[in-house]
């Protein structure tokens, strides 16, 4: 699908359910028509890895997902090698040759595409044009951005065993970050940069009444103001949109057609998720709702 602007892309991401302010469709445009990485830092809940998952489905390309943690290396981004299937592979060929076999000709036959295990990254250079996303890279560590580098320059991998794998078509390469550390400015150079808040207390209605469409305004007006006054409160983990879309479920669910201090006392756990927060919010329930 090609966009045509900023303002088309953000049509195209509303029709998939993804409420994009002006910002973001402008940071993603510029990531296509550029061919850059967009690299997405922000709170935990402002929608970054939303967004991944909405440009996919909006320009209709598949999406790669990789899931970054602490200690994630090449084997597990990148590829692995099909051992098993090697070593019946030389049992066959062994089997074959009588129990003679000619080891440069065994080994040549063992590294190809045929036992090569792509994982998201290798996938996405030969699956592409995609969406890859690699998700909270700041979780991994510095060598793992180091490794990031070459494949965000040259949307290209070496293989030693193998060679080069090269996109045909580079994908779409969507990073995200929730600041638990600092990234690297090597791997923030090679990328643009966008800065995701969370959205004022208009969108977030808006987004409310569109993820559950029968949420009635009054209802969702209720839930929206809540959540921002609470995200103004000093809490360990302010809650982000999925909280809020969490909590109007919730109320839903008990059938409730209105926020009061009762039935929010009964729910908050749908929209906090420490005990501390939980105790501070509880004994200003009534300032909160006022």
């Amino acid at each position: 699908m090609t966009v045509a602007s900023p303002e088309k892309l953000a049509e195209a991401l509303d029709s998939v359910g993804y409420l994009a302010d002006d910002g973001i469709a402008t940071a993603g445009f510029l990531a296509l028509r550029l061919g850059r990485p967009l690299f997405c830092e922000g709170e935990p809940g402002t929608g970054k890895t939303s967004l991944a998952l909405a440009l996919a489905e909006a320009l209709g390309m598949p999406l790669i997902r990789l899931q970054c943690h602490e200690g994630i290396d090449a084997a597990q981004a990148l590829y692995e090698w099909d051992f098993p299937r090697q070593l019946l592979h030389l049992r066959a060929l062994e089997a074959s040759g009588n129990g003679h076999l000619d080891v440069e000709t065994a080994e040549q036959s063992l590294y190809t595409e045929r036992f090569l295990l792509s994982r998201p990254l290798l996938k996405a250079l030969q699956t592409a044009p995609c969406v890859l996303l690699v998700d909270e890279i700041d979780r991994a560590d510095d060598e793992f951005e180091a490794f990031l580098l070459q494949l965000l320059d040259e949307n290209a991998v070496t293989i030693p065993e193998f060679g080069e794998v090269r996109a045909e078509h580079p994908p779409l390469v969507v990073l995200t970050s929730n600041r638990t550390r600092e990234v690297h400015d090597a791997l923030k150079r090679r990328c643009l940069y966008h800065w995701l808040e969370h959205p004022g207390l208009g969108r977030e209605i808006e987004i409310l009444r569109r993820k559950i469409p029968h949420l009635g305004e009054a209802l969702a007006t209720q839930v929206a103001t809540a959540v921002h006054r609470l995200r103004a409160m000093e809490l360990l983990k302010p809650p982000g949109v999925a909280e809020s879309i969490d909590w109007a479920q919730a109320l839903l669910a008990l059938g409730k057609s209105e926020l009061d201090a009762a039935v929010a006392a009964r729910t908050l756990g749908s929209v906090l998720k420490y005990s501390e927060d939980l105790d501070r919010v509880r004994a200003k329930l009534d300032k909160l709702l006022a």
